[in-house]
């Protein structure tokens, strides 16, 4: 997952205002307590970061697949 990838699925998750400031105000304990910002900046793969907020939000499998659905040519 690419990092353009990551913020896309959050958009489109979460709504462009609120994947923000989810992603800036969530404290995430998988993510060493950090937000997700704060680990995308620290180098955490944008991949890790996302199934880090999965956990936290209890997102179902299908919301966390969505990156890979949106990829052309890759089988679900």
């Amino acid at each position: 997952m690419r990092l353009s990838e990551f913020w896309s699925v959050m958009d489109e998750v979460f709504g462009p205002g609120y994947a923000r400031s989810l992603a800036g105000d969530l404290v995430v304990s998988a993510l060493d307590g950090r937000t997700a910002q704060q680990a995308l900046d620290a180098g955490v793969p944008p991949r890790e970061v996302w199934e880090a907020l999965c956990d936290a939000t209890d997102q179902p499998d299908a919301v966390r697949w969505l990156h890979r659905a949106a990829k052309p040519g890759r089988r679900r």
